[in-house]
C-alpha cells in the first residue's frame, strides 16, 4: 500500500459497501419509478371502487386499498413522479439562489457581504418548515405553492456554504496565477472558482433531498401542500389517517416508500461525504 493511501478497518470494508449499494439501489428504484410508475402501476391510482374499499394486502391488491378502493401500490408508485420531481426542483432552484448570493456575497466587498450574510443569518435563525409553512398559506394550499415557498426559504444554507467555499478557493495560487494573465472577473468566477468550490455543494443538496421530500409530505399532509386525492406520498397519508385502525396498510404504506426512500438519499449523502471529505477519509485510519 502507498504511503498516502487511506487505510479502512476490514470492518468498515465489509459492511459500508452493503449499505451503501443498498441504499444506491433504492434510490435509482425510485427514480425508475418516478419515470415509469403510470407504465407499472397495474391500476389507474385514481379510479374509485367503492365496492372494493379498505381491502387488505393480497395478491390482487398487493398493497391492499384505500377507503374508496383506489389501489393503493398503483398510488405509491404513480406518487413517485410527483414527490420526487417536487423535491428536485426545490433543491435546484434553492441551490441556484445560494450559489447566486454565496458567491456576490464573497466576492462583492465587505459591505455587500455583511448586507446578504445578514439577510441569511435571518433565514437561517428559523426553521425552514415554519417559513414554508406561512409562504404557503399566504400563496394558496397546493404543491405547486410548497414548492415555491420551500425554494425561498431552503437557499441560506446553500448560500453560507458557497461563501465559505468561494472565499476558500478566490485566494488559491491557480486563482491569482489567471488574474495575472488578464482572465477576465465573469470568466475567472465560472471557469476557475465555481467549478471547484461546489463539490462540496453536490453532497449537500444529496444530502437534503432527503429532508425536503420529508418537509413537502409534512405540508402536503396538515393541508398546505398537494391536496387530497393527490397521489403524493403526504397526501396520501393525510387522506387515509382517520382509518389508521381499519386500513391501517393506506397510510403505513406510502410512509413507508416516503421514509425509505429519504434514508436512502440521506445514506448515499453520507457517503459521498466520506468519499469526498479528505479529513473524514484521514479519521477512518
Amino acid at each position: 500500500m502507498s504511503a498516502g493511501a487511506v487505510r479502512i478497518p476490514a470492518r468498515a470494508r465489509l459492511r459500508v459497501p452493503v449499505v451503501e449499494g443498498i441504499a444506491l439501489a433504492v434510490v435509482v428504484l425510485v427514480v425508475l419509478t418516478a419515470v415509469l410508475g403510470p407504465v407499472v402501476a397495474p391500476y389507474d391510482p385514481y379510479a374509485v371502487n367503492l365496492s372494493q374499499a379498505m381491502l387488505p394486502p393480497s395478491a390482487e391488491h398487493w398493497f391492499g386499498t384505500d377507503a374508496n378502493g383506489r389501489d393503493v401500490l398503483s398510488r405509491v408508485l404513480y406518487g413517485a413522479r410527483i414527490t420526487l420531481p417536487a423535491t428536485l426542483i426545490v433543491i435546484a432552484a434553492s441551490t441556484v439562489i445560494g450559489v447566486l448570493v454565496g458567491t456576490v456575497a464573497a466576492l462583492g466587498g465587505k459591505v455587500v457581504d455583511e448586507v446578504l450574510m445578514r439577510i441569511t443569518d435571518i433565514g437561517l435563525s428559523l426553521p425552514a418548515i415554519i417559513l414554508a409553512l406561512g409562504l404557503s398559506a399566504a400563496l394558496g394550499p397546493g404543491l405547486t405553492s410548497a414548492v415555491i415557498a420551500l425554494s425561498l426559504t431552503w437557499w441560506p444554507g446553500y448560500a453560507r456554504l458557497v461563501r465559505s467555499l468561494v472565499r476558500e478557493v478566490k485566494d488559491a495560487e491557480y486563482v491569482d496565477a489567471a488574474r495575472v494573465l488578464g482572465v477576465p472577473q465573469g470568466r475567472l468566477v465560472l471557469r476557475h472558482i465555481l467549478p471547484n468550490a461546489l463539490n462540496t455543494l453536490y453532497v449537500q443538496t444529496t444530502v437534503d433531498v432527503g429532508a425536503v421530500m420529508l418537509v413537502i409530505s409534512g405540508l402536503s399532509f396538515i393541508g398546505v401542500g398537494a391536496q387530497v386525492p393527490s397521489a403524493e406520498w403526504g397526501a396520501m397519508i393525510a387522506g387515509e389517517a382517520n382509518n389508521l385502525t381499519t386500513a391501517w396498510w393506506a397510510v403505513a404504506l406510502p410512509g413507508l416508500a416516503l421514509l425509505l426512500t429519504a434514508l436512502a438519499f440521506n445514506l448515499v449523502g453520507d457517503w459521498l461525504r466520506v468519499r469526498t471529505d479528505p479529513t473524514i477519509r484521514q479519521e477512518a485510519r
